[in-house]
């Protein structure tokens, strides 16, 4: 019995392979179009992919059309491709704008970039682009169902072009160019107000500032210890409980202790 079944299995599975194989040397669209269909809604995308790509031009202006190039579009989102997918969806969106599936289209088309995003320690270009085309989707479908997912999505991502720019700000201070990292650090406190990491990028630039000053040549040590104290007490009124209090403190008495040395000197 269990070998009448799995002959039955193999038999059924090259039918279908040669259904298949046939199709794809076929003529007739009309073939190609309906065991598409089939293959798509067995979750076939590949396969079904394989025979809309034979058809599309042909379907041009004709009633099918939408629904295939809606298949079409949607295979390369679930094979990911996504960098194709976002194509064939805004092109979608652009051809059937009065569609019931342009809204849906639209956000996966826009949630395509977001799956191309990179780690945030790579060049973000696709990051930037996420949010653009996520931003565009929720402009044009202000009461769209995926609204809440699309914010969530953006959040997400500008989360990690901060993450991007605070830790480029922190590696210069880790390699000791301390210029660099407070540009870097005010830069980053400019360009993300309302960041997470506020707290932190505003120690670590009392951190490079204190450490530039104390270690600072005589002629530019005045000024850069004002800096330093003037970064200490933006810190300390932006986070008087600060984990960082304690070492902060610290830094703050050695650098009005060296500048009051300073004065006395000069």
């Amino acid at each position: 019995m269990k070998k009448l079944i799995y002959i039955l299995v193999i038999l059924i599975a090259f039918s279908s392979c040669n259904e298949y194989q046939k199709a794809l040397k076929s003529e007739d669209i009309a073939t190609k179009f309906k065991l598409g269909t089939e293959l798509y809604d067995a979750g076939k995308y590949n396969k079904a992919n394989r025979l809309f790509e034979q058809i599309v031009p042909k379907y041009r202006g004709k009633p099918q059309a939408q629904k295939l190039m809606y298949m079409y579009s949607m295979t390369f989102y679930k094979t990911r491709d996504y960098y194709t997918a976002n194509y064939q969806m805004e092109r979608f969106v652009s051809s059937y704008a009065n569609s019931e599936k342009v809204e849906e289209i639209a956000y996966l088309g826009a949630k395509s970039y977001y799956h191309l995003s990179p780690i945030f320690s790579k060049e973000q270009k696709e990051t930037i682009e996420a949010i653009e085309k996520l931003q565009g989707f929720i402009n044009r479908f202000p009461e769209s169902e995926y609204l809440s997912e699309a914010n969530i999505l953006v959040k997400e991502l500008e989360y990690k072009l901060e993450n991007k720019a605070y830790s480029i700000a922190k590696q210069y201070n880790h390699i000791e160019d301390f210029e660099a990292s407070i540009k870097s650090f005010d830069n980053f406190i400019l360009e993300f107000p309302g960041t997470s990491l506020r707290e932190n990028a505003m120690f670590y630039r009392l951190d490079s500032a204190y450490k530039l000053a104390i270690n600072s040549v005589h002629r530019k040590k005045e000024d850069r210890l004002k800096r330093a104290i003037t970064y200490f007490n933006s810190f300390n009124r932006a986070y008087a409980n600060s984990e960082h209090k304690t070492e902060a403190d610290k830094m703050n008495e050695e650098l009005n202790g060296l500048l009051q040395e300073f004065i006395t000197k000069s």
